[in-house]
């Protein structure tokens, strides 16, 4: 339980000290007009208040992720406490923290056109075409769950359940972002926070002991720690689909100041949720063991559920189902909506096709394929959700690196967190079954050889600015 509890403080006082040093670096100023207001056109260029802008971020981002992925992560044990903490705080929370606000200087720009800037435009090119595949993905796999389940609650086919879902995504997706996601989805976000934090009172109050710390993998069926807890548990960690987030909410923020609430909190926030239902995932059923089992037999929704009712009883069936249903079909209606705001920005630049006509024709292309996906099986889409997810978080976290470069500030903050994420993609795409499927040991050595060439690549990329620099500066005394 003391692993548990540190965890959890070591979080809540890393918002409070690091997040305040990550804002120091990337320099904020509220005298600057952020896009809610020089580019307000009441549909996604709206001003909202910092703490809306946080419950609806932590919303988007969140989801039934944290909850599903840190029931899965469970399953090594402990150990997953140490990567929701290190990865929350030193990747993550930077991560959304540099997607939010570089989006926000750049007048609310998409994710891809923040890469094309500072990593190229054919690397812009290959994450728009990953990014918008991974909304896709998202918005499929996170409607496939919640229409089997209003299935067998109601007297809708799953078909029909389907059917409905994607019309509010249609009519969502269009809408003003104050008419549907400014007005609900903070209430929703307030019930996420609820939700968790009642699983982790009451799993504090009872007689069942949350392990502390060991460094041993716990898996039953003995997959190995690196890399596949780092993908497994990523919202809560770090998660490439919040990079595609945060424009959203970058184009409503007021001042500069509220970035560090809205982006990096969120995330924080998030990881605490990642962590409590971790914790209930390991200790609720005796071991990693009973855990599989309970997986096995009702998948992650199926084990969210038993969990929730027998800790809190009436309340906790309701907070289960509004969980499956309500949180999944609010993470897939904003994947969509930051996947037509993509769209959108592609076809402005390209087609000159504006207002109405071009949100309607952002829309369709993605809603359709997103729809056909949702029809076949969940646990095949979540497989590529992982990977994809991942890819995207390190492209993000380069993004930033090469900005602070360009901005001769602290790089290593976000170079760091990129070479990490950079080996820990590396290895999965080589080793997963949805990858190249090669042995352990094998996947490994290459992807320390990838790691090694993008490091010094990277050492390349300093020595060049600091020449620049000392150029600059012997020109200048002359």
């Amino acid at each position: 339980m003391f692993t548990f509890l540190f965890a959890i403080a070591l979080l809540i006082v890393g918002y409070f000290t690091y997040s305040k040093v990550v804002e120091r670096i990337f320099g904020i100023n509220d005298e600057n007009q952020t896009p809610a207001y020089s580019n307000s056109d009441a549909i996604d260029y709206t001003p909202m208040p910092w703490w809306k802008a946080s419950l609806i971020q932590l919303l988007n981002i969140a989801g039934l992720g944290p909850i599903f992925g840190a029931v899965a992560g469970a399953l090594y044990g402990p150990v997953a406490f140490i990567w929701i903490v290190i990865g929350c705080l030193f990747a993550g929370a930077v991560h959304d923290y540099f997607s939010g606000m570089l989006s926000l200087r750049h007048n609310g720009a998409q994710f891809p056109s923040l890469v094309g800037r500072y990593l190229g435009n054919t690397m812009r090119v290959f994450i728009n075409v990953v990014s918008i595949i991974l909304m896709v993905l998202v918005a499929a796999a996170f409607t496939a769950g919640p229409a089997q389940l209003i299935a067998s609650l109601t007297p809708l086919t799953f078909t029909a359940a389907i059917i409905l879902i994607f019309a509010y995504f249609l009519v969502a997706a269009v809408l003003p972002v104050n008419k549907v996601i400014g007005r609900i989805y903070p209430f929703f976000g307030a019930i996420l926070i609820f939700m968790a934090v009642s699983i982790g009172v009451a799993l504090l109050l009872t007689d069942r002991s949350i392990p502390n710390l060991t460094l041993s993998n716990l898996h039953p069926g003995e997959l190995p720690i690196w890399p596949l807890l780092m993908v497994t548990i990523s919202c809560g960690a770090i998660s490439g689909f919040h990079s595609t987030q945060s424009p959203i909410l970058a184009r409503t923020i007021k001042k500069e100041s509220h970035g560090r609430k809205v982006f990096y909190g969120a995330m924080v926030a998030e990881g605490v949720i990642a962590l409590i239902w971790a914790a209930a995932g390991m200790t609720f059923f005796g071991g990693t063991g009973g855990l599989q089992e309970a997986l096995a037999a009702g998948g992650p929704a199926g084990v969210v559920n038993e969990i929730s009712t027998t800790l809190l009883g009436t309340l906790g069936g309701i907070l289960a189902i509004l969980g499956v249903i309500i949180l999944p079909i609010t993470t897939g209606d904003t994947a969509l909506r930051s996947s037509r705001m993509m769209v959108s920005e592609l076809l402005t630049k390209f087609f000159k096709v504006r207002g109405l006509k071009g949100i309607l024709f952002a829309t369709i292309p993605v809603t359709i394929p997103a729809f056909w996906l949702s029809t076949i099986d969940y646990t095949f889409l979540w497989r590529y959700v992982g990977g994809t997810n991942q890819l995207v978080a390190t492209v993000m976290l380069w993004t930033a690196t090469m900005y602070l470069l360009e901005k001769q500030k602290f790089h290593w903050i976000c170079g760091i967190p990129a070479l990490f994420m950079t080996a820990v993609v590396s290895t999965y795409f080589l080793y997963a079954p949805e990858g190249f499927s090669l042995p352990y040991e094998l996947s490994l050595s290459i992807g320390g050889v990838i790691t090694v060439i993008i490091a010094i690549w990277y050492i390349s990329k300093v020595r060049k600015n600091k020449q620049l620099t000392e150029q600059t500066s012997n020109s200048n005394v002359a």
